[in-house]
């Protein structure tokens, strides 16, 4: 008998021994895994299990030497709620790779001009000094698209929902059902509704219903439960049939997608995902994706999928972030009314020494891929605002009344959503001129400057000059923010985080 104890103990021991082997051999600190995900060593601690893309910052371009610009725009938003979810559960070692400037930028709303008449984009610009860099200036580029109304439009949606074991805790799978319910009492009564789950295999418990069965989607909703390994792919693969089968012509045809992001069963690479995502978005079929919990999150993967599926990615760590997202901002996360939309800027070198895009970093296009009208670029959901921030360095030339500092180019393909030829590449240009500066900013301009000098704190950008948390503080003190509680937010948000940092000056 002692024998047998014995042996089944050395037994588990061996076992535990290559568990740990193989589990050390699968991540190594520092290293670039197999589908393309960065591990970093920073996220030990609790948030081990987490994946962000790598960010090289981008650096200052000779103006002489190449005076253009061209990246991807998009209106993700999801690096914002991540981070307040960082500092507000007291995490102060922040991944500098889960900062994202532009995803920062553009989760807030700004009094941009608005697209008239039929137009569906339209430009604004701005420069003035830099907050923290006295030998530079920033140029801000606002974009604002067209707001359609929710209840205008005719929606098929497929309720994508991980079910995994991975989604068991409180800030996963509970936190999805509540944030599907509000959505729920938004829908048209004409609107379809599907539900599909997937853990160690994929379920369909709902086809095609209307959006007047409200307690009967409820129901399923409410009664889900968490368990299994993550087929995700198998669950995207029925989502995208379904969604097929219940198409509606020149509707809001949209998968929506509710992850923590780890699909670890079928396609489980990034460019495996990205491929199939891609392929199927030509159907008309489009992919928003949510991100849900702490510990887990594949950040890189759940970009990646909304990129390729010309929706949109958001992080949701709140039920109130999910009644932002899909009440409050529901036709920006659902109805997309530009698709494949590329910035291209033009500097003028008479005015500007050098300039560096404050970040968009993997999203970078050269101009071949811009003047291209199949590149894949980013998309822009009714009423969304996205911001662009260029920190520039003048030339010693007096500015001349009615000449430009830099021209912009926007080209994109309007959707279904606005009644327009989605085939059809159009453009929108603005010319950013002198007249542009102003020693003042105005509150638009601080606001955004102060977005962009906390991303570079909390990265430790070697870009972030004289930045610091005490002097940011006292800039927001200065701005009134009482009419915008997200703002508001913000200032308390840094506020909370300079107060965890004692020794941060």
């Amino acid at each position: 008998m002692k024998n047998k104890i014995k042996l089944i103990s050395a037994l588990l021991l061996v076992a535990l021994m290559l568990s740990l082997a193989s589990c050390a051999a699968a991540t190594a600190p520092g290293a670039m895994k197999n589908d393309g995900a960065y591990y970093s060593p920073e996220l030990e601690g609790g948030m081990s299990g987490e994946e962000y893309t790598e960010i090289v910052e981008n650096p200052f371009i000779n103006t002489a030497e190449k005076p253009d610009s061209y990246f991807s725009i998009d209106a993700n938003t999801a690096s914002y709620p991540n981070l307040r979810r960082y500092i507000n559960s007291g995490y102060g070692n922040i991944p500098k790779d889960a900062v994202r400037v532009e995803e920062m930028l553009n989760y807030f709303s700004y009094d941009y001009e608005t697209p008239k008449d039929d137009s569906i984009l339209a430009l604004t610009s701005s420069v003035f000094d830099t907050p923290y860099n006295e030998e530079t200036k920033l140029l801000t580029i606002g974009l604002a698209a067209k707001e359609i109304e929710f209840k205008n439009i005719s929606n098929n949606l497929v309720f994508l929902i991980d079910v995994s074991g991975s989604m068991y805790s409180e800030d996963k799978l509970p936190l999805v059902q509540q944030s599907f319910l509000l959505l729920l009492d938004h829908l048209n009564p004409t609107d379809r509704v599907s539900i599909v789950t997937y853990a160690g295999s994929d379920k369909v418990l709902l086809r095609g219903a209307y959006g007047y069965e409200k307690q009967k989607i409820a129901a399923i909703i409410e009664e889900l439960s968490a368990g299994g390994s993550t087929a995700g792919s198998a669950g995207l693969r029925t989502a995208y049939k379904i969604a097929k089968e219940c198409f509606i012509q020149g509707g809001n045809n949209r998968i929506i997608l509710a992850t923590d992001g780890d699909l670890n069963v079928g396609i489980t690479s990034i460019f495996g995902l990205e491929e199939f995502v891609a392929n199927k978005a030509k159907s008309g079929v489009y992919l928003s994706v949510f991100g849900f919990g702490t510990g887990n999150i594949k950040s890189d993967k759940m970009e990646s999928l909304a990129l390729k599926g010309n929706g949109t990615y958001s992080y949701i760590d709140s039920v109130r972030e999910a009644r932002r997202a899909l009440v409050e901002q529901i036709g920006g996360t659902m109805i997309t009314v530009a698709k494949d939309v590329k910035a291209g800027i033009v500097f003028n070198p008479e005015y500007v020494e050098s300039y560096r895009l404050i970040g968009y970093e993997n999203k970078i296009l050269t101009q071949e891929e811009f003047e291209d009208s199949n590149t894949d670029a980013g998309e822009l959901g009714s009423g969304h605002t996205v911001t662009v921030v260029y920190e520039i360095v003048l030339t010693n030339k007096e500015f001349v009344e009615g000449e430009n500092l830099a021209d912009v180019k926007i080209k994109y393909k309007p959707t279904e959503n606005v009644g327009s030829d989605a085939a059809t590449e159009q453009e929108l240009t603005l010319a950013v001129g002198t007249e542009s500066y102003h020693a003042e900013p105005t509150e638009t301009d601080a606001f955004v400057a102060a977005v962009v000098e906390f991303a570079l704190v909390l990265r430790d950008s070697e870009y972030k000059g004289t930045a610091s948390l005490s002097g940011l503080i006292e800039r927001l003190n200065a701005l009134d923010l009482a009419n915008d509680e997200f703002k508001q937010e913000f200032k308390e948000l840094v506020k909370k985080y300079y107060e965890s940092r004692p020794n941060q000056q």
